[in-house]
């Protein structure tokens, strides 16, 4: 039994994928060449990487952000407990052995939160305050006012 259905999982995807659109709709198409250091993937080659694809220029990468977010949350969305829960063996020698699907799917997220936490860092040293920081000092901000 998962206590996080298809559905949450789908929904918290989408929320994750949500806030990687905001911050590549933040950084100017000037800054999708930045590295943070050197032998590192660029602002776009983030961005592509996400959007599970090689090439994209900067409208591609956010068309692509928004399609292919929806059409994996829609896909995860239509999934049963039953999948979900099914153990699926690792490659020999693999740290743990065998895995749920609900884990390698969980992943995914995972996966675009570690690199939307760079994108943030990347935000900072282009001088870029991240969205969600901005909407944090908006309801602080709100919250003093009322007081």
């Amino acid at each position: 039994m998962n206590c996080y259905s298809a559905k949450d999982l789908a929904d918290s995807f989408r929320t994750v994928r949500k806030n990687t659109v905001v911050i590549a709709q933040d950084l100017p198409e000037e800054k999708y060449a930045f590295r943070a250091a050197p032998d590192t993937r660029s602002v776009g080659e983030l961005l592509a990487h996400l959007a599970l694809g090689p090439n994209f220029q900067y409208g591609q990468i956010l068309d692509m952000l928004r399609s292919s977010g929806e059409k994996w949350a829609g896909w995860v969305e239509g999934l049963t407990d039953d999948f979900l829960a099914e153990q699926v063996q690792m490659p020999q020698g693999a740290t743990p052995p065998s895995k749920s699907r609900f884990e390698m799917i969980l992943s995914v997220k995972e996966h675009e939160m570690h690199h939307r936490g760079q994108l943030m860092l990347i935000e900072r040293l282009v001088g870029i305050v991240p969205h969600m920081t901005r909407e944090m000092q908006s309801r602080l901000a709100a919250a003093a006012t009322k007081s």
